[in-house]
């Protein structure tokens, strides 16, 4: 499905551009260019950031914070968690080492969502200044500069209005997992649940 969407994203994004160009009295660009172009890959990494931010931010507040009768939070008593322990043949040899190296391990989830983060803030940025580039060319207008770029206020809204659709979904998913029920769903309580069991 991301595949297919992506690739969706590709060929209108395409004929978007290219439309663009049109407006301004330039010649179109080739399916190689576009794909290799900043504005291809600023839409790209502008909504991969959001979607990793979402996600890291997520596993690191359900680390401390509870709310509860969410199918998303951990039960508000830790008693009521009653996993059992690991057999130690089982458990990750990563886990088993100790030391740093059990550090990263524990940790890895929500490390590796901030690395994925800051790797497409990164190429947000650089794909969005490429962008400018093009844009201040077919406007006959200076270029900015990528230190100046990474201060321009279009780059920071491009960014702020994927983060915040992104922070909201993660609270309509805690709130409404407390009242509502998708059936064999593990992002869903049991159907016969309370509304006050918290955990799923």
């Amino acid at each position: 499905m991301m595949l297919a969407a992506w690739s969706a994203q590709a060929v209108t994004g395409h004929a978007a551009h290219n439309q663009e160009l049109l407006e301004h009295g330039k010649a179109t660009i080739g399916w190689h260019a576009y794909l290799t172009s900043g504005d291809f890959w600023s839409a790209t990494f502008e909504n991969w950031e959001s979607e990793f931010l979402q996600m890291g931010v997520y596993v690191l507040l359900t680390v401390w914070l509870r709310q509860k009768g969410s199918a998303e939070s951990r039960p508000m008593d830790e008693a009521e968690d009653d996993t059992e322990p690991t057999p130690v043949e089982r458990q990750p040899r990563a886990w088993r080492r100790g030391g740093v190296v059990r550090w990263l391990y524990a940790n890895s989830l929500s490390i590796a969502f901030l690395l994925l983060f800051f790797f497409s803030f990164t190429g947000h940025l650089f794909g969005s200044w490429r962008k400018s580039i093009g844009d201040a060319a077919m406007h006959h207008v200076p270029a900015e500069s990528l230190g100046s770029y990474a201060l321009d206020p279009s780059f920071w809204f491009e960014s702020f209005q994927n983060w915040q659709s992104e922070f909201l979904a993660v609270l309509s998913l805690v709130v409404l997992s407390i009242f509502l029920r998708q059936k064999d769903s593990p992002q869903s309580k049991p159907v016969d649940a309370p509304n006050d069991k918290t955990g799923s």
